[in-house]
């Protein structure tokens, strides 16, 4: 399930990368995440593990364990749905996530993938340093 409103917000730019701000809920907590890279590169979203469990958001037996792999090399992750994802009121519940070390160097909470961009119809405008959602009302 989908909801939004019209949304636009402003990117921060960081180690020369796009940054947003957005809020998880797992299992009723929430948290705030305060850098969170949108990579266009990514296939899929990504948060850090030491983060994450604040919440209660940890590995446990059932979980599915797979890897990713970009420019730095391989890492292992496990896949969760977490509640919600909202980035600036727009909102998405019962999204699949990857957890993982995360160690690249830059101080970093998560990334934002593909995955994420395609379901909301989000558009990355780096001349103007914004995130827009194209989702229309109705």
């Amino acid at each position: 399930m989908v909801r939004y409103k019209s949304m636009k917000i402003t990117l921060n730019i960081n180690h020369q990368l796009p940054f947003v701000q957005l809020r998880i809920w797992y299992r009723g907590h929430s948290l705030l995440m305060k850098n969170v890279l949108i990579d266009t590169g990514s296939a899929s979203t990504i948060f850090k593990l030491d983060t994450v469990e604040e919440i209660g958001l940890i590995a446990e037996a059932d979980d599915t364990v797979g890897t990713i792999s970009g420019v730095g090399g391989s890492e292992y992750v496990f896949l969760k749905k977490i509640d919600s994802i909202e980035l600036n009121g727009l909102q998405i519940k019962d999204f699949t996530v990857d957890i993982g070390v995360m160690d690249y160097g830059i101080e970093i909470d998560g990334i934002i993938g593909t995955d994420f961009l395609m379901k909301v119809r989000g558009v990355v405008d780096l001349d103007k340093l914004l995130f827009e959602s194209r989702l229309k009302e109705g």
